[in-house]
């Protein structure tokens, strides 16, 4: 199985984001590879869950208004708003990391054993957390078993899709600020999320680079060798399905 990581340096819309890590997945499931990339968003972006209630949840005229990028995820889970973060998505084949559950562990300790390598105090949740509905509020709001957290709060949280033999999972890392966004949006506010950030962990700036090398040297020793893909190429799968994350109707289906 051939392994490629990519520090993707271009900091992407949220529509473009999410096609190039469906075209991960579509590589994965064509050639049997292994894909880990890092990036970020530009402009800020709040991403919904594929099957959450957004229309119900949150204030579209009022995203509107603000001029918030929205994009709908292809994995499950719930809102993140994608601000100054770091954020990492894994495609492999199904049988490289186990069921679900260990794939989410695995992929979760590889970036916790980097933030500690930062100086963070990272853990894992506890499995005995009950993982929360897509109408249950935003990502951040709970920490569900195999998330990484620390005293302060939960910090990263993820999301995944199973598909033709392969799975794609992601996730968001904060490096600076919080999720009030969602909360600015949402038709039912609620009570405060469990969010914390690396700035507020370590009290010092963790830049996407910094946090970038870190993941890097982790994700390097975690089997291999590792290659760099071929981004023309990925970027030339995406295309196929950036009208469909760019689509308003994909977007606010629900």
């Amino acid at each position: 199985m051939k392994r490629f990581f990519w520090i993707d340096s271009t900091a992407r819309p949220g529509a473009e984001n999410m096609a190039i890590d469906c075209a991960l997945l579509d590589a994965t499931i064509e050639e049997g590879a292994f894909h880990f990339r890092i990036y970020r968003w530009e402009p800020h972006c709040l991403s919904f869950g594929r099957h959450e209630p957004a229309l119900r949840r949150y204030d579209r005229e009022r995203i509107a208004a603000l001029g918030v990028d929205t994009v709908r995820r292809p994995t499950g889970g719930r809102a993140v708003w994608h601000a100054t973060e770091l954020t990492y998505a894994v495609a492999a084949p199904g049988s490289a990391l186990g069921n679900l559950r260990t794939a989410y562990r695995g992929i979760h300790e590889v970036l916790a054993r980097a933030l500690r390598a930062l100086g963070v105090e990272a853990t894992l949740a506890s499995d005995g957390a009950l993982v929360p509905r897509p109408d249950s509020g935003p990502c951040f709001a709970t920490a569900v078993g195999g998330e990484i957290v620390v005293p302060s709060g939960k910090l990263l949280g993820s999301a995944q899709l199973r598909q033709g033999g392969a799975f794609l999972q992601h996730g968001s890392l904060l490096l600076e600020g919080n999720q009030e966004m969602i909360r600015t949006v949402s038709r039912r506010p609620g009570g405060r999320t469990s969010e914390t950030a690396l700035d507020v962990t370590l009290g010092r700036r963790v830049s996407f680079d910094e946090a970038a090398t870190a993941i890097k040297a982790e994700v390097l020793n975690w089997g291999g060798p590792w290659f760099p893909p071929d981004t023309a190429s990925l970027l030339d799968r995406a295309q196929p399905h950036r009208a469909r994350f760019g689509s308003s109707e994909w977007t606010w289906e629900r």
